[in-house]
């Protein structure tokens, strides 16, 4: 499981890597409108807490704009969520094997995106990783399949079978039993449309913060917006602080998120779409970036391909800033990073 987000209830222990440091002055309860200033409104999306801060002067205006902007992204969610009946993710599933499904544009760019990530990772994340669907890492639910039902299910996984027809606007699994999971690669865009929701309605400084996800435009109060970066080792601690001024995005992942530890082994929900698994090796990667495109789909996939994998991959997008750190302890920053990853008290 890629996902992102998980159905059922809210998991209200999830640690996110990456978080808005936006001080006191930007922080009202939560879904309180605010006389002036900076307003913020929180919504429950994607099984985790998605948080909008939208800076300007008139307060009602940015209060509409949110409202908007979280209805854009509920509509996304409803046709991308595997956990929704009536999603379009749930009609293809149900007709795998069978026929094509008609897709929304928005559902195709997902899926495009979720092949393209697939090719150039070779395998590494793969959007078919749904038919996993023994394993589960929500509080209460906590489940281990058998290791046969985990070597069958692995047979109707391989994002070749997913074929999309852009031009006709379909798509088609093409064994029954396979099912997609586009959790790892749906949440970004998501957020981003959010974004895209509010800067349309002439709100240039905001921001997008879902799971460990910071989606920021603009500035806050005319300074740099602030997303700090936690110690993947040791969650509870700040590595550093991010600055980011007009657009950017810190996208993270991490081991630590969901999971359950079985004969003394931790568990957690980014599994391997080669042994059905979950990865072992990196604990957590943060990545920094101006492009949502640039990151989507890639902690996922640094987190199965390895530790051993980040220098190269670093190498080959010099436009994104990486940090990963290893199980053991081991961190990985990328010169971009380091010069982007400010002390604390900065």
């Amino acid at each position: 499981m890629n996902n992102g987000w998980q159905g059922g209830r809210l998991s209200r222990r999830r640690i996110a890597l990456a978080l808005p440091l936006l001080g006191a002055a930007a922080w009202a309860l939560p879904g309180m409108a605010r006389a002036s200033g900076p307003q913020r409104a929180s919504r429950d999306l994607m099984g985790t807490r998605v948080d909008i801060v939208a800076d300007g002067a008139d307060a009602r205006h940015l209060q509409a704009a949110i409202a908007q902007a979280f209805a854009e992204m509920q509509r996304l969610e409803a046709e991308l969520s595997r956990y929704r009946a009536d999603s379009v993710v749930r009609r293809i599933d149900e007709a795998a094997g069978r026929h094509p499904v008609a897709v929304t544009p928005e559902v195709m760019a997902v899926l495009e995106s979720a092949q393209h990530v697939w090719r150039e990772s070779r395998g590494a994340f793969d959007p078919t990783v749904g038919a996993l669907s023994g394993w589960h890492f929500e509080p209460g639910r906590q489940a281990m399949p058998a290791a046969a039902d985990i070597a069958a299910a692995l047979r109707h996984v391989g994002a070749r079978r997913l074929h999309l027809d852009a031009r006709a606007g379909t798509a088609y699994l093409a064994e029954r039993g396979m099912r997609l999971d586009l959790g790892g690669i749906a949440k970004l865009p998501i957020l981003a449309a959010g974004l895209r929701v509010l800067e349309r309605e002439g709100v240039t400084n905001a921001l997008v913060n879902g799971g460990g996800d910071v989606l920021v435009s603009g500035s806050l109060q005319g300074r740099p917006w602030r997303v700090g970066v936690r110690d993947p080792r040791a969650p509870a601690s700040l590595l550093g602080v991010i600055e980011v001024e007009g657009f950017g995005i810190v996208a993270s992942s991490g081991d630590y998120e969901r999971g359950f530890v079985h004969q003394g082994r931790r568990l957690h929900h980014v599994l391997d779409p080669q042994t059905g698994w979950p990865t072992e090796g990196v604990h957590g990667v943060a990545l920094l970036a101006r492009d949502v495109h640039a990151v989507n789909g890639w902690g996922t996939a640094l987190m199965v391909q390895g530790m051993e994998a980040v220098p190269a991959w670093s190498a080959r997008h010099p436009d994104v800033a990486v940090l990963a750190a290893s199980g053991d302890g081991a961190l990985w920053q990328s010169g971009g990073m380091r010069r982007a990853l400010r002390p604390v008290s900065a």
